[in-house]
């Protein structure tokens, strides 16, 4: 496997939610090279079964690694749950990073000990989550108000953030949490930090008391600063490390969500769907 300094860190998702997971990994690793994959035309993940999130998952890391990533982040949830263990199984010696529903982070923060779960159908069916939850549950002594998104991702993939259709998907899947005493939502799908603002406009119309909320995009970006340090493979320049996109949509739609969710510039290509 390609372990070289200057390597890029290759990142994917189903979309653009991974976006979210890219900027913290972009703030905490400025002069690493970035690599960011969205399979947009097989958006969204979760609705489907988990071979063919595991089929895809692994033919984007195979592709990202073709490109000489030397590292890779999964920053998709649902992802994550169907397929980490077969890419690692597959690539033992690449440093693999993915990312699951902050749970743990939601335990030490509740004190209802009630704490709300968004996600998809996909990550909220996976024996990978159940088992999780089930831990910490039991170890915790926390409950968990499981609540799936549907068609929230594909809101926030057509760019509709602050649009009325998607703040009434947003009161449906929220709404019904307040009344079982939830104190701490946690964002368990990489798009939904994008419509984090309107989350928190519908969580104080419908709640008098505080809610805290979780994104776990940091923490991933953390423990990729963690590996990296570990097997010696950061990248050492002052200069700052380059953006290359790739899909499997539309690249001119990429490049223009890439400048309006972050502000930058980037380079896009199309690779064919079926890679």
């Amino acid at each position: 496997m390609p372990m070289e300094k200057e390597g890029p860190i290759g990142i994917f998702d189903s979309g653009v939610g991974g976006l979210s997971v890219l900027r913290h990994i972009r703030d905490a690793l400025p002069t690493e090279n970035l690599l960011y994959f969205a399979d947009s035309a097989h958006v969204p993940y979760g609705d489907k079964t988990e071979q063919a999130i595991l089929e895809r998952s692994l033919a984007i890391a195979k592709f990202l690694l073709e490109q000489n990533a030397k590292a890779l982040v999964v920053a998709c949830n649902t992802a994550t749950a169907a397929a980490i263990k077969a890419i690692r199984s597959a690539y033992p010696s690449l440093a693999v990073v993915g990312i699951e529903p902050g749970l743990k982070p939601a335990a030490l923060h509740t004190r209802t000990k009630i704490i709300g779960v968004l996600a998809t159908k996909g990550t909220l069916s996976s024996a990978s989550f159940n088992t999780l939850s089930g831990k910490i549950a039991t170890s915790a002594g926390v409950q968990f108000a499981l609540q799936a998104c549907v068609g929230l991702a594909d809101q926030i993939e057509k760019g509709e953030l602050d649009t009325d259709a998607t703040e009434i998907l947003i009161h449906r899947y929220i709404a019904p949490l307040i009344p079982q005493n939830v104190d701490t939502l946690v964002l368990g799908c990489t798009h939904y930090p994008f419509v984090r603002p309107m989350i928190e406009k519908t969580l104080r119309q419908l709640s008098s008391a505080p809610i805290t909320i979780i994104d776990t995009g940091d923490a991933v970006a953390k423990q990729l600063m963690r590996i990296l340090a570990e097997v010696e493979i950061c990248r050492i320049d002052e200069r700052a490390g380059r953006l290359t996109a790739f899909t499997t949509g539309n690249p001119i739609v990429l490049k223009n969500t890439i400048f309006a969710l972050l502000g930058w510039q980037t380079e896009v290509f199309q690779v064919v769907a079926e890679l």
